[in-house]
């Protein structure tokens, strides 16, 4: 069972977001970038594949910088046996569709079963490039998977949509995006850990690739972002005192009066 995990290096859900000057992006200087935790679930979900199968490979493919390289280490500490990190210039700026095109371009030239990512990344949330991925590869596509079965070259997905879970079956090879409850993601062991930072990490630019830069990076972006700015600050709440009976009438008539909402 050979799987392909698309990951992507995101900052830390807990981390306190500043923006950068020119409000076009998010100050990094003080922010730990992680592995994006739904792409936690697909790596997790490639490795029980292989080791139900008793035999395939696991890859890693990221686009990013060199700070991408951390989170593809990350992977390779959790199992993963291969990483491949796509990166030039000319892919800065891209959108989710110059990110799929991007990875479906290393993806062709690989061998596979079955290709898992989160089913988005945490910040942009557009939950777009796992969808475009398949259609550039002209597969099938199954997303927010929470259940997944694999056998006899074909998968049983179990999805999540509102209210309940559609059960897909597919032919392999296919496209499976993750959401939480897929799995628990193992942490990397120590000897993991040791052995990722010797396993190399093949990197690849756009000549490699075949890839018309005008198609990526900003030159090939559709979407154009104008601005960044984080949302008004709330204001702040007002703590109504005591007795019970006469703290419920106070909020009452502030309900009605002020807030006018009642």
């Amino acid at each position: 069972m050979n799987s392909i995990v698309c990951l992507k290096q995101v900052p830390d859900t807990e981390a306190r977001i500043k923006i950068a000057p020119g409000n076009m992006g998010i100050d990094e200087s003080d922010v730990q970038l992680v592995v994006n935790p739904f792409d936690e679930y697909a790596i997790e979900a490639a490795l029980r594949l292989k080791e139900q199968a008793g035999q395939g490979t696991v890859t890693l493919i990221s686009q990013g910088g060199d700070s991408a390289g951390t989170a593809l280490r990350t992977g390779l500490a959790m199992g993963a046996d291969n990483a491949l990190l796509l990166k030039d210039p000319a892919f800065d700026g891209s959108d989710s569709l110059g990110v799929a095109r991007i990875l479906a371009a290393a993806i062709a030239t690989l061998e596979y079963d079955v290709i898992l990512l989160g089913k988005h990344g945490v910040g942009g949330d557009n939950n777009q490039v796992g969808p475009m991925l398949a259609q550039l590869l002209d597969l099938p596509h199954v997303g927010v998977a929470v259940a997944l079965e694999v056998g006899d070259g074909k998968a049983v997905v179990h999805r999540s949509v509102e209210g309940a879970l559609e059960v897909v079956e597919t032919s392999l090879p296919a496209v499976i995006t993750a959401q939480k409850g897929l799995n628990e993601p193992r942490y990397a062991s120590l000897k993991g850990i040791m052995m990722a930072k010797r396993k190399p990490i093949d990197e690849r630019d756009a000549a490699a690739l075949g890839i018309d830069t005008a198609t990526v990076g900003s030159a090939g972006a559709l979407l154009l972002q104008t601005r960044l700015e984080l949302p008004p600050a709330r204001p702040e709440g007002r703590l109504i005192v005591g007795e019970p009976v006469e703290a419920a009438k106070e909020l009452v008539r502030l309900l009605h009066e002020e807030a006018k909402v009642i």
